[in-house]
């Protein structure tokens, strides 16, 4: 089936809309106005906010009261080899088996037009809701992220705005449409060290000082040392080096310096000073000549249940009949920004099995699903 099959719904059509476009971050291609056109036609105070070279918006419809948004992102990764998908990552399709196949189809575009079909049958359904719908959509979260959700937080947070569940469509089903959600993320730390020895002769070792025999068993310290026991929420912090260089190229010059970048992945039981604090009392301890740059990329945040928890797990469990499972695991997302306003923030999407891979795809039918709980979860809140 293709995307102008006159057989589509409207989730799957606007679906098939977005993913045609080539979005590749930071790029919209206007995937925004798209999705304003559709807000603005249900009576939405759509401010556009281009900041550098990224497109984002703010939506707002309703009056006073508490504040439900829907975030998300329209760029997508780099589509990698061309060669490597069986069909074109921008040629919308549904194959044989009910896949939605193409970039963005998980990550996240299912996930927009999902939001969007439920807004739009909930305001016609429900003209004179509680409070109000937001959305907060940027084309920068796929990239450097400085310049989308994080700016325009930025810009809410000046004005006080008021902003209290967000539910973010990032792809947190593992199996089955809604089997898992998340409610936190790990904080994100980075590092790169330097280690500086001597360079020299091999043949001289007593002239010269190895950074990489010097480095090594304090990198390996550094990834033995128990940070903390993680919480009831959160699991352990983890230590993971991710690069390693060093040398000249020859194979009889001892190098100068030992550069390592590494990360950590760090629950709400550690702190960003207490874990660069040790970092430098192992290195210390091993008499090490060294220099840090950290990275944070951001802080752990944590819904625990309430309001919106509890309203996205009831929607789920009346529309799919399964018990959902709340989870911090997996990387960062948009939400660390959003959660700095004390929102209450669930991230709610379609199965992740294949988001950043060639042959991105969906079970196009989970759409319809992921639509249905939306708007179950705006009755349960602001109907």
């Amino acid at each position: 089936m293709t995307a102008q099959s006159p057989t589509l719904s409207p989730t799957l059509a606007l679906a098939c809309e977005l993913i045609s476009r080539p979005s590749v971050t930071p790029l919209d291609a206007d995937c925004q106005a798209l999705m304003i056109r559709r807000l603005q036609a249900l009576g939405f105070a759509v401010e556009p906010m281009h900041i550098e070279d990224v497109d984002n918006f703010w939506a707002l419809h309703g009056g006073d009261g508490p504040v439900l948004c829907f975030a998300g992102h329209t760029d997508v990764v780099p589509t990698g080899p061309l060669e490597a998908w069986q069909y074109q990552p921008f040629d919308v399709l549904i194959d044989d088996q009910g896949m939605l196949c193409g970039r963005g189809a998980a990550d996240m575009k299912g996930s927009l037009a999902s939001m969007i079909i439920a807004v739009e049958r909930f305001v016609a359904d429900h003209p004179n809701h509680k409070g109000a719908i937001a959305f907060l959509i940027t084309s920068d979260e796929e990239g450097p992220a400085h310049h989308g959700t994080k700016a325009v937080i930025e810009r809410l947070k000046a004005r006080k705005q008021r902003l209290d569940w967000c539910i973010v469509g990032e792809p947190s089903s593992t199996t089955l449409i809604g089997d898992m959600v998340k409610n936190g993320r790990r904080g994100s730390l980075g590092a790169a060290l330097t280690v500086r020895g001597l360079q020299g002769h091999v043949a001289y070792p007593q002239l010269a000082k190895n950074p990489i025999h010097l480095a090594t068993p304090a990198l390996t310290e550094l990834a033995a040392e128990h940070w903390d026991a993680g919480n009831a929420f959160f699991p352990p912090t983890s230590f993971q080096i991710s690069n390693l260089n060093s040398g000249t190229g020859a194979t009889n010059v001892i190098p100068g310096e030992l550069k390592a970048i590494f990360n950590f992945r760090f629950s709400t039981e550690s702190t960003v000073e207490g874990l660069q604090q040790r970092v430098a009392a192992i290195l210390d301890k091993h008499g090490l000549d060294w220099h840090i740059d950290w990275a944070l990329s951001g802080m752990p945040f944590l819904t625990e249940p309430g309001a919106l928890l509890d309203a996205v797990s009831s929607s789920i469990k009346s529309v799919t009949g399964r018990d959902t499972v709340a989870s911090t695991s997996g990387g960062t997302s948009d939400g660390r920004f959003i959660a700095t306003m004390g929102t209450q923030v669930v991230e709610l999407g379609p199965v992740n099995a294949t988001i950043h891979q060639v042959n991105e795809r969906v079970l196009a039918s989970d759409l319809e699903v992921l639509t249905e709980i939306y708007y179950q979860t705006l009755v349960k809140l602001l109907a």
